[in-house]
């Protein structure tokens, strides 16, 4: 098994392109430890990027990375989200404080801010910035952020020094195509897709189950690894099953032919215009 590929943050940080999402971990204490044991296996297999937030089960899915990370934190990239409701200048400073109370950790390696709220985003930014110079962070980014977002953010004070936009992106999820994603790929901003499966939704597509067949694999894995296919593209699969976390890994060494690309853009086309960005 090859090392998965990574890429550079314009924070000079390089991450592997897949890693594990958290979202739904947390929610029943009875499966917490189950769900330590699947990211431990994750990051065992290279995945070592874990993207959490203080939202998920209300700070329980952090625990349960803290429960992961314990006694291998520097094997491990985490990235966790103020939500924008906390996100004046004060406010993610302290949501910031309780995530690394939560996370039994000293910093975050990348702190986001989860989506565009009521607060301007100079006084996050600014935020991030004290955190960076305290060491709480070591770099900082967005999510749900569209162009007109992104234009705005990189417009204020300080904005340049995003190093990610979090967004909703796979095969069934292609608008940031147009627009989104040429715009921060000019810029190197990496895009980090969440559910990068449309959580399992599209997966009995023929298209999907055909190429499975071919390589002998899941459609889950082909459906992965089209997303991993695309440049300057992080993946964030979520997933407790050991099975589904082995499936997931294999998909970051699928290289898909041209012809297996050429059927998957057909059976899922890309719109031809800009379009609002979507959410989950």
């Amino acid at each position: 098994m090859a090392e998965i590929p990574t890429i550079k943050l314009p924070s000079g940080y390089n991450v592997p392109i897949l890693g594990q999402g958290t979202w739904y971990m947390g929610d029943d204490a009875r499966k917490r430890s189950a769900e330590a044991d699947a990211l431990k296996l994750g990051i065992d297999l290279g995945m070592s990027l874990i993207d959490t937030a203080e939202m998920y089960a209300g700070g329980g899915a952090e625990e349960v990375v803290a429960q992961a990370i314990k006694g291998q934190r520097d094997k491990v990239f985490v990235v966790s989200k103020v939500l924008p409701s906390n996100a004046s200048r004060k406010g993610t400073i302290t949501a910031c404080e309780q995530s690394l109370h939560r996370l039994q950790t000293a910093f975050i390696d990348l702190y986001l801010l989860h989506w565009r709220g009521g607060y301007a985003l100079e006084e996050t930014v600014a935020a991030f910035e004290t955190l960076m110079e305290s060491g709480k962070i070591r770099s900082w980014g967005v999510s749900n952020f569209d162009v007109d977002d992104m234009e705005e953010l990189e417009a204020i004070a300080g904005g340049t020094a995003v190093s990610v936009n979090q967004i909703l992106f796979n095969l069934k999820r292609r608008g940031p195509e147009v627009g989104l994603m040429p715009w921060c790929q000019s810029r190197n901003i990496p895009i980090m897709a969440y559910s990068p499966i449309e959580q399992g939704r599209l997966l009995s597509h023929p298209a999907l189950t055909g190429i499975a067949r071919e390589l002998e694999t899941t459609a889950a894995v082909v459906a992965l690894a089209w997303v991993l296919n695309q440049d300057g593209v992080i993946a964030i699969p979520k997933s407790s099953n050991p099975d589904h976390i082995r499936s997931n890994r294999r998909a970051a060494d699928i290289t898909l032919t041209p012809a297996q690309l050429e059927t998957l853009d057909q059976a899922f086309k890309r719109p031809n215009r800009k379009q609002p960005l979507d959410m989950l």
